[in-house]
């Protein structure tokens, strides 16, 4: 438990320093290596230089390291470095990961979810012909979306409405049922101006 306490407070560090600097998207870095291969030491901290984050060595605690090898994944989202340390040599790999934070109506924020995203569609989908491959694409469609923004917290009714595009085009039955909670219909005139907006423009 000591080892993910530590990595705990390393990540709110870590995240209070990016989010005072408000970039667009937060680069969260964790020690990887110091769990696996040694959880009772190491911590990141914030480099000398301004807007630089250095990792502390996990095993000699040294402040600074020189990375050897950098990787992509998640289609850039994820950062993989591979590192080493400045004064015992000895390698070790963080994780960048940029993370998007949603504001709920009642301003607490949580991070995005492309699981929420499905499990929402999912509902609107039930009994209509759209498979889980379908509806993995419109989550990542709907973060593209809302990472375009360039902002690291949006409001969750912004999701909302990059939910409502997507799913238009996957399935106009599933769209409506989605339409009628997401804004809150309250009788049959508003579902009617929605069939007819369809209709009038079946291929927004």
């Amino acid at each position: 438990m000591l080892f993910v306490h530590k990595l705990g407070s390393v990540v709110h560090r870590l995240t209070g320093v990016i989010h005072r600097n408000r970039p667009s998207v937060h680069r969260i870095c964790r020690v990887v290596d110091s769990v696996v291969h040694n959880p009772t030491c190491g911590s990141g901290r914030l480099g000398d230089r301004k807007g630089v984050i250095s990792m502390r060595c996990p095993y000699c605690r040294h402040p600074d390291s020189r990375v050897l090898d950098s990787r992509e994944q998640d289609e850039g989202q994820v950062i993989r470095r591979r590192r080493s340390c400045q004064d015992c040599g000895r390698r070790f790999t963080t994780v960048e990961e940029a993370t998007l934070a949603v504001i709920k109506r009642s301003g607490v924020t949580e991070p995005f979810s492309r699981h929420k995203v499905i499990s929402g569609v999912r509902r609107a989908c039930q009994g209509r012909p759209v498979d889980e491959d379908a509806l993995a694409l419109l989550a990542q469609a709907v973060e593209d979306s809302v990472r375009g923004s360039g902002v690291a917290e949006v409001p969750s009714d912004e999701v909302g409405l990059a939910i409502l595009g997507p799913l238009r085009k996957l399935d106009e039955v599933a769209y409506l049922r989605f339409a009628s909670v997401y804004q809150a219909f309250s009788c049959i005139d508003d579902f009617e101006k929605a069939i007819t907006e369809l209709r009038c423009d079946p291929h927004p």
